[in-house]
């Protein structure tokens, strides 16, 4: 999996490329986690995930967390299969997806 990050002032796009999950999550996490210092917008570009497994909803859980202390974070161009994962675990609740 790849992530690339692009900063605009206070805001943080990250695209994944790949498969967010129990081999790849890890690296997601600090890769992200260790830059949100003094960003208030986190937006989660998936255009180019194919897959996410329930340790990248945790992950997302956790950056909500995170982030509904400084911000707002939302998840752009998911495809098809990611939506209905959001859909059938009820995170489509919890995040903003669009």
């Amino acid at each position: 999996m790849t992530i690339t990050k692009k900063t605009d002032g206070t805001s943080l796009c990250a695209a994944f490329e790949g498969r967010l999950d129990t081999n790849t999550t890890g690296e997601a996490e600090k890769e992200l986690k260790g830059s949100l210092e003094n960003i208030t917008e986190l937006i989660l570009d998936f255009r180019e995930l194919s897959y996410i497994s329930s340790a990248g909803l945790r992950l997302l859980l956790s950056l909500q967390k995170a982030m509904n202390t400084r911000g707002t974070m939302k998840v752009i161009n998911a495809n098809d299969v990611v939506k209905e994962i959001f859909e059938v675990t009820g995170f489509s609740e919890i995040l903003t997806v669009e």
